[in-house]
């Protein structure tokens, strides 16, 4: 296929664009395989040539979740991969311009290949080798070049960093392995050139997965239009000035907030930011990261990621979960912590996913503003409590009179969910008034990294925060209605739901997790059926409500409501022992529960009673 059969595909394709492909966040995973992410999506979209509008809605879908890849992202990787002749997997697009350096860089510090990073006039704006360096454990060489091409052999792997215009261009230079396009306005995508490269390309889809995002598809659909010569659709940046106001107001907090491009984006700024405070305030101490291990599998995943990395880094488990108190946990750990002299961070979710646990919060402050002493005597470091507070974005724990106010605390938040009501990926974190030193820290990763926030994105939470606390309020009535219908209707079950009591506190989430009641004569039989329950209902509440019942991983939605299998889904990397074979709902504050009800109630008839 040559360019302008390329371009004449794309043409057609961007007068006939789905509306949900710049729309959504979260794509249906009844009609996704895993193990073909982007393949499945590219090749039938190949196959279909010049279609219509209805046949491209019914392509598989390419990613369940836009931060990991989406439709346009993909279609933007075949055009690129296709204008020079290389397979689609070999372009990988990326919202940021340093994370694809920063993937190929983390697999070569573990296989002890030596990276050479070639560059033309100027780097991108906030390049910093020396913290690349010192804070990530990454080792290269810069040089400069006047022209890629007639370039040296070396010994290791060459990175071409060109302006983004090459992105387009086929370039036959053998010892170039990796070309990294940049714009700073866009992201940058990058091409693996040859064989050798290949064995990169899962490591730099992870990189994206996990710490970083895909191009977004409006940045997507700009360099689209672009490249078939029409005027791209540019959204300025706007002050953050009314954004910072929201979620300040929100939150109880005095500093301004800082913003990136994904939740998981913010946690990776938090998490080096930290290691970066900590080397330079606590230098030759161990640092150690305390977090639940059957928390979110991003969150877990991410945290284990950085630690293999850096040698004084590592990993505490905190039980939080079936039967574990977070706050007995937690107490335990951070005396050893204090023994041995560490730098404790905690990352915990409040309330944690799926099982929808809340500690208790008087004793958690308690234990996390105790002073403790080493072996020899000596105060201790203080905890830093890292506050994934996606789940109730509207609790106040910062401020004045607040349950966290008084412990160092950071608090982020995904805003693909409530925040943008599921229209963008964008998160942000704040901290209490102990814990604002930390926020330059994590600020100088988020830009080194270029994670920040999209015009798009900054735009989107600017208009939906202000509505953020009205929508979590109806969607929690909603959510309240229909988990006392189950109960009513299967009183054995077991719900994973907030109480009452801590509902009158303020803890209103609009997700629930719940556990059949199963059949069989042992626990093995019990569970096959459970799953297989699992599958049943979700099957049936989407073919009865297709308008509002959707198999989809996220929640904070407008409209309708959202069911997933956890273990399936959300922790895909957690480790098997770990994982929950359960149904996790999530309503919103528009669906019709009465037909939910209604539905739940044939369930029960036909597979249950």
């Amino acid at each position: 296929m040559n360019a302008n059969e390329v371009k004449d595909i794309i043409e057609h394709l961007l007068e006939r664009l789905p509306s949900d492909w710049l729309r959504l966040t979260t794509h249906r995973i009844d009609r996704f395989n895993e193990k073909l992410a982007k393949r499945e999506f590219i090749e039938e979209f190949e196959k279909l040539g010049k279609a219509t509008l209805e046949q491209y809605e019914n392509l598989p879908t390419a990613f369940d979740y836009i931060r990991l890849g989406h439709p346009l992202s993909c279609v933007l990787e075949w055009a690129i991969a296709r204008v020079n002749g290389l397979d689609s997997s070999s372009v990988i697009s990326f919202s940021s311009e340093m994370m694809p350096l920063f993937a190929i860089l983390r697999k070569n510090h573990f296989d002890g290949v030596k990276t050479r990073v070639l560059y033309n006039k100027s780097l991108p704006s906030n390049f910093d080798e020396e913290m690349i360096k010192e804070v990530y454990g990454y080792n290269f060489e810069l040089r400069e070049v006047d022209q890629f091409s007639n370039i040296d052999k070396y010994s290791g792997a060459s990175v071409a960093l060109t302006d983004f215009s090459f992105a387009w261009k086929s370039l036959d230079e053998e010892n170039i392995d990796f070309m990294i396009s940049l714009d700073a306005g866009l992201g940058s995508v990058i091409k693996v050139l040859n064989e050798e490269g290949e064995k990169y390309i899962s490591e730099i889809q992870h990189v994206r997965r996990r710490e970083s995002i895909a191009m977004t598809p409006h940045n997507c659909h700009n360099v689209l239009l672009k490249y078939i010569g029409r005027d791209s659709v540019v959204n300025q940046m706007i002050s953050r000035d009314s954004l910072n106001q929201s979620i300040k107001d929100i939150t109880s907090t005095n500093s301004d907030p800082c913003l990136g491009s994904c939740g998981l984006s913010v946690q990776y700024a938090i998490m080096m930011g930290l290691i970066h405070y900590a080397n330079d305030h606590f230098a030759h101490q161990k640092i150690e990261f305390i977090v639940p291990p059957n928390c979110y599998g991003g969150t877990n995943d991410q945290a284990r990621r950085v630690a293999a990395c850096l040698d004084h880094v590592e990993i505490v488990d905190l039980p939080v979960d079936s039967g574990k108190d977070m706050v007995k946990e937690l107490e335990r750990i951070l005396k050893e912590a204090a023994n041995n002299n560490s730098v404790p961070f905690i990352i915990a979710e409040i309330p944690t996913n799926p099982r929808v646990e809340i500690p208790d919060l008087l004793k958690l402050e308690k234990v996390l503003t105790e002073v403790r002493n080493t072996r020899d005597g000596k105060t201790a470091v203080s905890p830093v409590f890292i506050l994934d507070q996606t789940f109730c974005p509207n609790v106040k724990f910062l401020g004045q009179g607040d349950f966290l106010e008084k412990p160092q605390t950071i608090s982020y938040v995904s805003g693909s969910k409530f925040p943008s009501a599921g229209l963008c990926t964008a998160g942000y974190c704040v901290a209490n008034d102990n814990a604002t030193k930390y926020l330059s820290y994590i600020d100088k990763h988020l830009k080194l990294c270029t994670n920040e926030v999209t015009s798009f994105q900054l735009k989107t939470l600017t208009e939906l925060m202000p509505s953020m606390n009205d929508r979590i309020n109806k969607a929690y009535k909603n959510t309240r209605t229909f988990v006392d219908h189950i109960q009513s209707e299967l009183p054995n079950a077991k719900i994973n739901f907030v109480s009452h009591e801590l509902a009158d506190k303020g803890f209103t989430p609009s997700v629930f997790s719940l556990d059949l009641p199963a059949s069989g004569k042992n626990e093995e039989e019990r569970e096959k059926n459970k799953r297989e329950l699992n599958l049943r209902l979700i099957e049936l509440m989407i073919s009865s409500i297709p308008s509002e019942s959707k198999y989809c991983v996220s929640y904070g939605q407008l409209k309708g409501c959202y069911w997933t299998i956890p273990a399936t889904s959300t922790q895909g990397t957690t480790k098997e022992g770990d994982k929950d074979y359960i149904v996790r709902v999530s309503a919103s504050g528009d669906m019709n529960v009465s037909k939910h009800k209604e539905v739940f109630s044939k369930f029960c008839r036909q597979y249950i009673n």
